[in-house]
């Protein structure tokens, strides 16, 4: 259902990825249209995130959703999203309005959550205000095609705080 100046009104359609050996959550703010079309996370062919996310783990990068769901999964990372639902304008985190929040309480009461990452300022500040009681968490850089202030060395360098997390863990 579509409202005023191109708003949108969305909702998680798919789930959280994460088992009882999931040692970091890995948050977005909500999947973008390309995602929720694709059916699962970061599937805008641009997005970084997965080149990211397996550069870091020393992985090629795989094809198809399941292949993704078991990188996450063999390495200890669940990945899931701060909002539920919300409305928004396209993919432009910046007009998210009326948020409501997963329950984020699914994961942290299963697994052994040593660190929470959020995948951009929004995801960050929205974790920041849905969830004061829960670990704090370590912003890091967009991997959104919109984000080119960053540098992927500079991103490669922040993101490699998971992995720092993920060796220190037992």
């Amino acid at each position: 259902m579509s409202s005023e100046r191109g708003f949108k009104k969305v909702s998680h359609e798919f789930p959280p990825v994460y088992d009882s050996r999931s040692k970091v959550l890995v948050l977005g703010t909500i999947p973008s249209p390309k995602s929720r079309e694709r059916g699962f996370y970061y599937m805008h062919p641009q997005n970084r995130f997965w080149k990211m996310l397996c550069a870091i783990l020393n992985e090629e990068i795989p094809s198809d959703i399941e292949g993704r769901r078991s990188l996450c999964l063999k390495h200890g990372i669940a990945l899931w999203d701060v909002l539920e639902s919300c409305e928004i304008i396209g993919a432009e985190d910046g007009s998210i309005r009326g948020g409501v929040p997963n329950n984020l309480k699914t994961i942290t009461d299963s697994c052994d959550i040593r660190a929470v990452f959020t995948v951009g300022k929004k995801a960050h500040a929205l974790y920041k205000r849905f969830f004061p009681d829960l670990p704090e968490d370590i912003c890091l850089p967009s991997t959104s095609p919109a984000n080119r202030t960053v540098s992927e060395a500079e991103m490669m360098e922040q993101w490699r705080r998971i992995l720092d997390v993920l060796n220190d863990s037992p």
